[in-house]
């Protein structure tokens, strides 16, 4: 079967990385809010993978360009830092260790000039490594992963079909920090609406403290508010319409960041709302930061002008 490349979907902060496809889709297709959901993983061949790696040194050291590769290739390239790589698609770490040895070691071997590689991670498969393999892969340049966490309440976990627990992601992000690798985690503001409990304002607060909870145990680099978005064809679309879960208003997403945010406790992260999918951004270094973002949060809540957040047209994941 013909590898399909994949859409590009990455982190805001990848924003001038260039996107190396390993694989498509996801190895957990099965999370009912994702736009991933039910898409079917596939694997590049190692060979394809140096190819276009070939393709791109010459492109960067000519500026030739070979028929037979796709124009994103080149479209991507005329707008790289040169610097950050980052490799597609939703979880590229789930690529067999051995082959995702070869593909980094080939990579640094014909664009050595690159100074760091990042992907997303799902703590399934991180758990699948150990430490010293995670060590290796920073070796050549891995140093940054991107991992879900959405909740640190683990029923809500079961009820979007994560296939992992809240401990699990926790073991996770320390196993990465153990190689030396920066994590970067995040939540998803809102999903308290899958419990079902009678009293919003309590489902809410389960959602955020536990979340709060497990990113205080992470302790990670950064970490990241999402806010729910509902998308069209999904299990969660399909339950919003029904009257099974319930989107929280704007202001609900604010207080469930506040909440968060207050409740965290961190060496030194940098964490952000910065997200599109977001009604309002703050962004700070916790815990020195702590108290700004905790006035601004709840300066605009107090307000409560709806004039004061992204309107629904500009939101987006």
């Amino acid at each position: 079967m013909k590898f399909e490349r994949p859409d590009i979907v990455r982190p805001p902060s990848e924003w001038r990385s260039y996107f190396l496809p390993l694989t498509s889709g996801c190895s957990n297709n099965t999370c009912t809010f994702c736009n991933r959901w039910g898409e079917k993983l596939q694997m590049r061949e190692l060979e394809d993978i140096k190819k276009e790696i070939d393709a791109l040194a010459l492109y960067i050291k000519s500026g030739l360009t070979l028929p037979e590769m796709p124009r994103i290739v080149y479209a991507v390239a005329q707008e790289w830092d040169g610097r950050g790589l980052f490799l597609l698609d939703s979880d590229a770490l789930v690529y067999p260790f051995p082959k995702l040895k070869e593909a980094l070691e080939y990579l640094n071997l014909k664009l050595p000039q690159i100074e760091r590689v990042g992907a997303y991670a799902t703590a399934q498969d991180i758990l699948r490594r150990t430490v010293e393999e995670l060590q290796a892969l920073k070796q050549l340049k891995l140093g940054i992963l991107y991992i879900g966490l959405e909740s640190g309440d683990d029923e809500i976990l079961q009820k979007i079909c994560k296939n992992t627990t809240s401990q699990q992601v926790i073991e996770a992000v320390q196993r990465v920090k153990a190689a030396g690798i920066l994590t970067s985690v995040t939540v998803i503001l809102g999903l308290g609406g899958t419990l079902q409990l009678k009293d919003a304002k309590a489902a809410s607060d389960r959602h955020t403290l536990a979340t709060a909870r497990a990113l205080s145990a992470m302790d990670p680099d950064y970490a990241g508010a999402l806010t729910m978005t509902l998308v069209p064809g999904t299990p969660m679309y399909a339950d919003a319409e029904s009257g099974k879960f319930k989107l929280i208003t704007p202001f609900e997403s604010l207080q469930e960041l506040l909440t968060i945010i207050k409740n965290s406790n961190f060496t030194r992260c940098f964490f952000s709302s910065m997200h599109a999918s977001n009604y309002f951004s703050v962004r700070g270094t916790l815990p020195q930061d702590k108290e700004k973002m905790i006035r601004a949060l709840e300066k605009i809540i107090k307000q409560g002008d709806p004039a004061l957040l992204r309107p629904e047209f500009m939101r987006g994941l």
